[in-house]
């Protein structure tokens, strides 16, 4: 049980005053031994336990009359969510409201979504609750918004739901800075959340460092996680991967490849229509789908041939989750495929070129041009798909021009040279060489993202078969995508706002490893790392929801999409776009059809040592949270003077005549 007034609670010791009274009246009454009273006391000798027994019910009663007053005025709360609101009303409420593609996931048999159900649950709660301010940061724009009162979280667009993941470690670091910043009281932070584990990022280094900046803090934080962990069952999401323009003869068509995933509970054989939109002219196909998973490769579909690019989108129909229904996509004249390959030794990188130069479709035209740092200055960086740097790390004047070829969204691979130095690019840079007496195996590699994920049949990469026999330490932060035996770094991405920019710690030498010899992983993540960067080639783009920030969309101009979608927040909404002269299709990442929630014990161990209380809820549910329960004291006090009146009346004297 909690209380709203839990100051008032401290009156609950006059609940004693019946007691103190009776034993004050007790005293003021001597005993005089009387003879003519002697008689009539044995008389009611048989009476007095009765008599005694209705004493004290009555004294009872009186006590729980003035216990309940006191505790009704105390504005009790009933909920399983224990200590709620202990401590009286908070100088500060700041919610941090998950914003993500996933929550927008209904429930069974409801209208209502996460997102929607959560929003009314806290207005609902903190409503009741109060505070002096109300902040709301939420996961898109992640500034904080000082609120009127708790029920404006129904009406801003702002918490509305975009297309993009959230990030919640941000969130939390935005809350952060917010109390330190404005020097708040009390304060309460509740969390609305459907605790997704690739939002949390719960294998950040960051949150260490919230945990013990929040536990820094001298005045009380609360949190207060509103979780929505439960995954509708019977969803699908499609997904684009891949279209492209091709001419055949006479004609012009686009290849469109896809993917549908459905829930594996729910995966029998069944026929689900696939509408197709190009510039607003639609048509609908059938497909035979089976498995959990389905792949439509390069479907055709015939295009004016005047019609050198355009939008196109992809729907399946409405089911729990309406974010993942439907897919944008681009598509233009193919851009050639442009590697630079900057080498200290040219004999060295014939293994590359060949990787680069091999197109996985005839279509594609790849180029490759091996050049010295100092021949840099003469690239068309805007048409450089990729850059194999196989030598000394750049700095000075060269670095920012590398620099502003990632933050252009290019992609670069470092290997490393035969004499590093202590330069840092991104924050990594080179250690010494290491020889290891025996071939190492590659022990862990990720499969679900970046270079080394899986194929389309979710059949995963030959990397476990890669054999090291020298590698380079790799010295700095970042993320590690490949790990050799003895936990020592093969593969890492350094941390960049755009493009990419990886560190492989050996070579294609077959001195140093078997990359060249076993060339399909070699070939693969050039051949991915050239897509990435090709994408920002040309006229138009393949964007993920929250890419870039707000700030890119000054001059965006939509023409497809939600129409209800602010034009400060089109990066984080779903949708064709254009940009001058660009067309960008923005989509959902892929982690969000990853319904994978966060376990239990590892969101424990994220809020350790905070003070820290957590309430499940589901989608469309229509319980509230908490609710004040003084009327049942009331009702309790009335009941208990009316048994006390009952107990106070004489007994009933018989009439003299009647029989015993």
């Amino acid at each position: 049980m909690s209380f709203l007034q839990p100051l008032l609670l401290a009156a609950l010791p006059l609940a004693a005053l019946p007691i103190i009274i009776h034993l004050i009246n007790q005293r003021r009454f001597q005993t005089i031994r009387w003879a003519a009273m002697m008689f009539l006391l044995a008389a009611n000798r048989m009476s007095r336990g009765y008599a005694r027994l209705r004493q004290w019910l009555i004294l009872l009663f009186r006590v729980l009359a003035v216990a309940a007053l006191i505790l009704a005025v105390s504005r009790p709360l009933a909920s399983g969510w224990l200590g709620l609101a202990a401590g009286g009303r908070a100088d500060t409420t700041i919610i941090l409201l998950d914003r993500s593609s996933s929550m927008r996931e209904q429930g069974l048999a409801s209208v209502g979504s996460k997102l929607e159900t959560g929003r009314q649950q806290l207005v609902r709660t903190l409503r009741l609750l109060g505070s002096a301010r109300w902040i709301l940061i939420e996961s898109a724009q992640l500034n904080p918004r000082e609120l009127r009162a708790s029920d404006d979280l129904l009406n801003l667009p702002e918490s509305e739901p975009t297309s993009a993941s959230a990030d919640m470690p941000a969130l939390f670091e935005a809350a952060r800075d917010y109390i330190r910043e404005n020097r708040t009281g009390r304060t309460e932070i509740w969390i609305c959340s459907d605790i997704r584990a690739n939002d949390w990022n719960a294998e950040s280094g960051r949150w260490q460092g919230l945990r013990d900046s929040f536990l820094e803090f001298a005045q009380t934080i609360r949190f207060h996680l509103l979780a929505y962990g439960d995954v509708a069952t019977g969803n699908a999401s499609v997904r684009v991967t891949g279209v492209r323009r091709q001419t055949t003869g006479d004609s012009v068509e686009l290849l469109l490849s896809l993917r549908i995933e459905r829930d594996a509970a729910v995966s029998e054989r069944a026929t689900l229509p696939l509408q197709i939109e190009i510039e607003g002219a639609r048509s609908e196909i059938s497909l035979e789908v089976e498995g959990a998973e389905f792949d439509l490769k390069d479907h055709r579909i015939p295009i004016d041939r005047k019609q050198e690019r355009g939008w196109g989108r992809v729907s399946i129909p409405a089911d729990s989750n309406p974010s993942d229904n439907e897919y944008f996509f681009v598509f233009d004249k193919p851009a050639a495929r442009r590697t630079v390959i900057v080498a200290e030794d040219p004999a060295a990188t014939f293994p590359l070129q060949l990787a680069a130069t091999i197109a996985p479709e005839p279509t594609l035209r790849g180029a490759v041009d091996l050049l010295g740092q100092d021949q840099l200055g003469s690239v068309d960086w805007d048409q450089t798909a990729l850059v194999l740097w196989h030598a000394p790390l750049p700095d000075g004047d060269l670095a920012r021009l590398v620099d502003a070829y990632l933050d252009r969204g290019g992609q670069i691979v470092f290997f490393p040279p035969r004499d590093p130095d202590d330069a840092e690019f991104l924050g990594l840079g080179w250690g010494a060489w290491e020889e290891s007496p025996r071939e190492l195996p590659v022990e862990t590699w990720r499969g679900d993202q970046d270079l080394l994920k899986n194929a389309l049949s979710g059949a995963s990469l030959p990397v476990g078969q890669l054999q090291v026999r020298k590698y380079c330490a790799i010295r700095g932060e970042g993320t590690w995508l490949a790990s050799l035996r003895g936990n020592v770094p093969l593969l890492a991405r350094a941390t960049s706002n755009r493009g990419g920019a990886y560190f492989c710690a050996t070579t294609t030498a077959t001195s140093d490893s078997s990359l060249a010899a076993d060339g399909v992983v070699l070939y693969v993540m050039i051949q991915r790392a050239l897509a990435s960067g090709a994408s920002v080639l040309g006229n138009t783009r393949q964007l993920f929801a929250g890419e870039g920030g707000s700030a890119a969309a000054d001059d965006w101009a939509q023409l497809a999409g939600s129409p209800d979608a602010l034009s400060t927040e089109y990066p984080f909404q779903a949708g064709v776009y254009a940009a001058g002269e660009k067309l960008l299709a923005v989509n959902r990442p892929d982690a969000e059809d990853r319904p994978a929630a966060l376990g239990d014990s590892r969101l424990d161990e994220l809020f350790r040592g905070l003070d820290f209380v957590r309430v499940d809820d589901r989608a469309g549910s229509l319980a509230q949270l908490i609710q004040e329960v003084w009327r049942m004291f009331l009702v309790s006090m009335m009941v208990a003077l009316m048994i006390e009146a009952g107990l106070c009346l004489p007994k009933i004297a018989r009439p003299s005549g009647s029989s015993a």
